[in-house]
């Protein structure tokens, strides 16, 4: 059962880059999609060869990141910013058609800041790995 984005992160189009969260666990994981499709606003532009940004594609686990934060009690009503990225790896780019399950772990939270560990799969094969930071603050 997919879960309502909107109930658990505060962006909206055009920088929601989820398609749905489906299944989350406060302050501990999240696991979103994003189905990559040829009219997303970011390839208006492009030419071929398509491919999604790769800042994208972390902004993406970052906010599937955020939805584990901000479903625990303690952070409701909270705002949470991206940090940082600690590193990330790509084996890939992502293109239209492409559908991405993305699902990220969070490893530590002291007080306002958080740490976790994101993955994006396509096709069971894990194509992107990054290590997120992010800060809780009040609304």
């Amino acid at each position: 059962m997919a879960l309502d984005v909107r109930t658990f992160i505060p962006q909206r189009y055009p920088f929601e880059m989820l398609d749905s969260l489906d299944q989350v666990t406060p302050g501990k994981s999240a696991q979103a999609t994003k189905l990559v499709t040829i009219n997303e606003w970011f390839f208006k532009r492009q030419q071929a060869p398509l491919a999604m940004p790769r800042p994208l594609v972390i902004e993406a686990l970052a906010q599937t990141g955020v939805a584990a934060l901000l479903s625990m009690p303690e952070y409701e009503g909270q705002n949470v910013f991206f940090g940082g990225i600690k590193q990330a790896t790509f084996q890939d780019d992502f293109r239209p058609g492409d559908c991405l399950t993305l699902q990220v772990q969070l490893v530590k939270i002291r007080h306002q800041i958080g740490v976790g560990h994101g993955v994006v799969i396509r096709e069971g094969q894990e194509i992107c790995a990054a290590d997120l930071i992010f800060v809780v603050t009040s609304a």
